[in-house]
């Protein structure tokens, strides 16, 4: 891979950014780890921290100063010298899984913002808006991307009825945040405060691969051009209980015997398709006694693949593989669609120019696809949307131990500078 620019600016910025990360990483709700909740207490001194790096990188660049919007998420523009000037927006989010490392989100905010840093004064056709979102990981909710939702207009009354274990509403707990300031928030005004600026024509999120392709490959960066779909359902095997010394073998409907056959088919299939990915992920046997031939089980599934044609036919197949490997022992399988989750693909036209401007400053990012959800597919439902992915060591997400690269995020805080100095927004 070419070499971008000098070793030690590379160190220098790279440093600062995952020092920041780090920093961050240390606002949490449970001590001696980092989980940080969607509006919880952490969540507004994450916000303060924010707000001051904010307000330092005003010093060399015409940012204004942070604001939070009325559903949670803190955001700062900086402004373009251009009258009437559209807005590109750089994203992503502040909250974590439980026990979470310090680069999942945070990454991509903090390079976002050391992007807007090292541009100083440069003067640009178009605003930026950096946009923290207070919530993508649906841990506390039990839904994913309230933030991003809200931010393009597609949170609804039933999203703000959520609750939370201790009975919490999402509207509550918006109502109830303290925002440091003496303030509150009101979902009642999240149609007013939360919408992307008028004339937003691109959108882009810097995130870590959370995966082993980019290790695996030597890569330091890749363009995401397709979010990939995904299926859920959840499948019962239904057989016959009866005691384990006196049935024989010949006469039993073990339905964990033939759930087993079918576990062993998702693997063996999805193992021999480029792209598609089939895990069982959850099992429960009943009655559960060691005595016992298992008469129920209930498994999980979850079916991704890039083009939805293909993930459709992979359910498809495997679901008829459920029913014979029931057929063979006498049980009954009956399955129940959970969720759909279309494929999103990035825009052409951004992801290409993405793509250029990693080459212009030195870097392969060869295109790639996210096996995992992002805000980045809710933005693009409604702006152009693109999305650059940085190597995780040793494929590690979710976890405390997850990390970065110096060189990795210099080469992404290089190429979205680069995108940043030539692209130019059509009128």
């Amino acid at each position: 891979m070419t070499q971008g620019p000098a070793p030690h600016a590379s160190t220098t910025r790279a440093a600062s950014i995952i020092a920041r990360c780090r920093e961050l990483a240390r606002i949490t709700d449970v001590p001696g780890e980092t989980t940080r909740l969607f509006l919880s207490p952490a969540t507004r001194d994450a916000h303060t921290l924010l707000a001051g790096w904010i307000r330092q990188a005003g010093l060399v660049s015409p940012i204004e100063a942070a604001r939070t919007d009325d559903a949670g998420n803190l955001r700062a523009l900086r402004r373009s010298a251009v009258e009437n000037a559209p807005t590109l927006v750089l994203f992503s989010h502040i909250d974590t899984v439980p026990n979470a490392g310090a680069f999942d989100g945070p990454l991509g905010v903090l390079l976002g913002l050391a992007a807007i840093e090292h541009l100083g004064a440069t003067p640009l056709p178009f605003n930026i808006e950096l946009i923290a979102f207070s919530e993508e990981e649906g841990v506390r909710f039990g839904f994913p991307f309230l933030s991003s939702l809200a931010a393009t207009g597609q949170l609804t009354q039933e999203h703000l009825a959520r609750t939370d274990a201790d009975g919490i509403s999402v509207a509550d707990a918006i109502r109830a945040f303290d925002t440091g300031n003496g303030s509150r928030l009101d979902p009642a005004r999240i149609a007013t405060t939360c919408p992307l600026p008028p004339h937003t024509f691109a959108a882009l999120e810097v995130h870590i691969e959370q995966g082993p392709v980019l290790e695996k490959g030597d890569a330091s960066l890749a363009v995401v051009e397709t979010i990939v779909g995904q299926s859920r359902l959840e499948l019962t095997f239904e057989g016959q209980s009866n005691h384990a010394g006196t049935t024989p073998m010949p006469l039993r409907r073990d339905a964990l015997a033939a759930a087993a056959q079918w576990i062993v088919e998702v693997e063996r299939y999805a193992a021999n398709y480029i792209q598609l990915v089939a895990t069982v992920g959850r099992i429960t046997t009943l009655p559960g006694a060691i005595n016992v031939v298992p008469g129920t089980v209930h498994t999980s599934l979850d079916v991704r693949h890039p083009r939805d044609e293909s993930r459709h036919a992979a359910v498809a197949h495997l679901l008829t593989k459920a029913e014979a490997a029931g057929a063979l022992r006498g049980v009954r399988v009956h399955a129940t669609v959970k969720s759909e989750q279309r494929a999103v693909p990035m825009d052409h036209d951004l992801t290409l120019k993405l793509h250029k401007a990693a080459e212009r400053a030195g870097f392969d990012a060869q295109p790639i696809f996210s096996g995992a959800g992002h805000d980045a597919m809710i933005l693009a439902a409604a702006v152009p949307t693109t999305m650059l992915f940085i190597r995780s060591p040793g494929g590690l997400s979710h976890h405390p131990d997850e990390d970065v690269r110096e060189e990795d995020v210099e080469a992404a805080l290089e190429t979205v500078l680069n995108l940043l100095l030539h692209l130019h927004p059509k009128h």
